[in-house]
């Protein structure tokens, strides 16, 4: 499957530290710095409603990861997969009464370009579920020789993970297993379904239904893959037994990210799948939950239609810590365009503060779990400095003609360098991508 189109990343000058980040499986911050290529899989969209703001700040997270690691001077190998198959696909398309081979089409597509827009830098592999089926049938298999699956005695075909083939089965989410068995229904799981070992135990492999799409499975019979074996192989398969960072947004902690790290630790025997699991908060609405079945979703590309900047989307939803449940507001949007335009007119200014000490600062904020309203801030007080120099601005703007006065009685704010707003411009746009 292709992926969207990149954009040049400016170069600049020195090298961030090691990346910093919190591990959901040790719940604490702990630093990413691999020997070799730093590896990633983030976990895509499934494409029949893409691209909502939960997927954008989602996106945007992960893309800060691999500009981080970039600047660092490491090599990334960045894999991400599209759920091109799954019930609530079949659902949406069935409701809707269009074929889902076309929905999932164009959401994808949709996908795509509101990713370009977003300045998202593509991932090296972008992978759909169906073309990756004849490698997790092959998958099923293993696990099934292994002992670590059965099938069901219904007659049906399908096959499921036995979870006591994982022995530390919630060491990622860290969930007791009251707690599992509430969550598993509500993010795809079946805990009643009968002939199961457990109730927790995931699905592997649903066999052929005759009103349901199905690919050939060898040995296994006709059918269709689970959604947490999909991903467990697609990573192995492209990035190896063990990786640096899984993501994904948080509502994926359990099971699918617990479950797919199970798979793919008894395929390979290597332990822990990744060294660092991490995942986004969840956007709401005007302090509301923002989800399908409310109706409130906020798509990138209805904003981009009503001739939204992209880049004021993006900075909005970098105000707040990716780990943050947080809500997206129309106050939200407006104070991002403000900043985003106090921003473009600093880097139109013939001069400004160091932009080396700027560069650091951002680079400092990014690298301690990606604080990027720490990394706003230094912008923001590195424009109203540049602002405040300029005559203009200050006869226009109190706030900053008091600013000015400040700087120069405390000797700080020295905007007398004429290569700092290229700077800044570039380190905007390296590190947060941000294009101004």
């Amino acid at each position: 499957m292709d992926s969207w189109v990149g954009h040049e990343v400016p170069r600049l000058p020195g090298r961030s530290g090691a990346l910093r980040l919190f591990d959901s499986a040790r719940q604490a911050v702990h630093p990413t710095d691999p020997p070799g290529p730093a590896t990633m899989y983030v976990c895509g969209i499934t494409p029949y409603d893409a691209t909502h703001l939960g997927h954008a700040a989602t996106m945007i997270t992960f893309d800060l990861v691999q500009r981080m690691w970039r600047d660092a001077g490491h090599q990334v190998r960045y894999v991400q997969n599209v759920t091109d198959i799954d019930d609530p696909l079949l659902e949406r398309a069935a409701r809707d009464g269009e074929d889902w081979k076309v929905l999932a089409m164009r959401e994808t597509a949709l996908f795509r370009e509101d990713m370009e827009a977003l300045r998202i830098i593509p991932p090296a592999h972008y992978v759909g579920a169906v073309e990756s089926i004849p490698d997790i049938a092959e998958k099923v298999l293993v696990l099934l020789k292994d002992g670590a699956a059965y099938r069901l005695d219904d007659g049906t075909g399908d096959v499921y993970f036995d979870i006591s083939a994982a022995p530390r089965f919630g060491y990622e989410s860290n969930l007791s297993r009251d707690e599992m068995l509430k969550i598993f229904p509500e993010r795809g799981g079946d805990p009643d379904r009968a002939g199961k070992r457990d109730p927790l135990d995931p699905l592997l492999w649903r066999g052929a239904r005759a009103d349901e799409p199905s690919w050939p499975g060898g040995d296994l019979g006709p059918g269709r893959p689970g959604w947490h074996i999909e991903c467990a192989v697609i990573a192995l398969g492209l990035l190896g037994s063990t990786i640096d960072v899984q993501g994904g947004g948080n509502d994926l902690l359990f099971p699918h990210h617990e479950c797919s790290a199970a798979h793919a630790e008894r395929l390979t025997g290597a332990a822990p799948f990744a060294a660092h699991y991490v995942h986004a908060g969840m956007i709401g609405l005007d302090g509301e939950k923002m989800s399908k079945s409310r109706g409130n979703l906020v798509f990138v590309s209805r904003l981009r239609a009503d001739q939204v900047d992209p880049m004021a989307v993006r900075l909005a939803l970098l105000s707040g810590h990716y780990r943050a449940d947080r809500s997206w507001t129309e106050d939200l949007l407006a104070a991002a365009q403000q900043r985003l335009d106090r921003w473009r007119r600093a880097a139109a200014a013939p001069a400004g503060p160091s932009g080396e000490t700027f560069l650091a600062g951002v680079r400092d904020r990014l690298t301690d779990d990606l604080d990027s309203p720490g990394a706003l801030r230094l912008a923001d007080e590195w424009a109203e400095r540049t602002l405040a120099a300029n005559a203009g601005d200050r006869r226009a703007d109190p706030a900053l003609q008091r600013l000015a006065q400040h700087s120069a009685d405390t000797g700080t704010g020295s905007a007398d360098d004429p290569a700092a707003p290229a700077l800044f411009a570039d380190t905007l746009d390296a590190l947060l991508g941000i294009r101004l």
